[in-house]
């Protein structure tokens, strides 16, 4: 088949754009490699079943009757670039696939023994993972909001033991200092043989609150406490008054925070001074950074 000139010249400019967007594709790889060799970024948020908060407001329902809130949520999870996000209280599988997907992460759903089930997402390959990992049945009054298990894989081999987590909620600790005891028991052995561990979600209580001392004396540190500034207040996302939600860590991963505050910016913040307004959630992310 003959070619004219115009037409070899327009495919040889063609093969040569896709050169370069191969090459920049390579570029970026390379840069992303790197960093992900250098940093853990990690993200403990309670998306309130992604109705937008205040869920009445005209703009959240639209956009929630739209179907635009995992494309909504992706986004603004994305200008952080997070190698691993946790959700409590996510809504349907299907909505929280999306927004893994829209992020390039895998995926695992821990079912809730009520209705407020937790999803943990990674950059990285998860090995393997366990809803409520007790080692025997979940008693009906425990774990009603989520608890689970996951191990992954991190870039240089080694594996990361994940706790993701939603404690019962209410002013009375109670069940909470039930739910924590058994926790930790699952946790000792990862702990005992020095394993990286953390443990992220909405715990439902304060730093001065009992159920914290448990997980002090445990070993676990508060990454906020260790590298944040401020109250580090996560609830609600207008008028922040108290600090409920967390990344903890233990062993070799809590020597290598770098970094730690709530994300009280963005789409995370609500404006209360505007009447149309509405944020991802009532509750902001907490985000924190390891060396790696």
């Amino acid at each position: 088949m003959n070619v004219s000139r115009r037409q070899f010249v327009s495919a040889l400019g063609a093969a040569s754009i896709s050169m370069v967007g191969l090459g920049l594709a390579s570029h970026r790889s390379q840069a992303e490699d790197a960093d992900a060799k250098s940093s853990l970024r990690v993200i403990a948020y309670n998306i309130y079943a992604g109705k937008g908060w205040p869920s009445d407001r005209p703009l959240a329902k639209k956009a929630v009757k739209a179907g635009q809130m995992p494309e909504r949520l992706a986004l603004e999870l994305a200008l952080y670039d997070p190698h691993i996000v946790n959700f409590s209280e996510s809504p349907s599988e299907a909505f929280t696939q999306e927004v893994a997907e829209r992020l390039g992460m895998h995926h695992v759903r821990f079912p809730s023994g009520g209705n407020w089930p937790g999803t943990l997402l990674s950059k990285y390959e998860i090995l393997e993972s366990e809803n409520t990992p007790l080692g025997y049945d979940r008693p009906k009054d425990l774990y009603t909001r989520h608890w689970g298990k996951a191990i992954i894989k991190l870039p240089n081999g080694d594996p990361l033991v994940v706790h993701s987590a939603h404690l019962y909620p209410v002013e009375d600790p109670t069940i909470r200092l039930k739910e924590i005891p058994a926790m930790l028991k699952s946790m000792q052995p990862d702990l005992d043989a020095g394993r990286s561990v953390l443990l992220i979600g909405d715990l439902n209580h304060q730093p001065d609150a009992k159920e914290y001392e448990l997980w002090q004396a445990a070993g676990l540190v508060d990454t906020f406490a260790k590298r944040g500034q401020g109250d580090g207040l996560t609830f609600l996302s207008d008028k922040p008054y108290k600090r409920i939600d967390y990344i903890m860590a233990a062993g070799p991963i809590a020597q290598k925070i770098t970094e730690a505050k709530p994300l009280f910016e963005g789409a995370f913040r609500l404006n209360p001074e505007d009447e149309n307004a509405f944020a991802l959630s009532d509750h902001l992310p907490q985000y924190a950074v390891f060396e790696m």
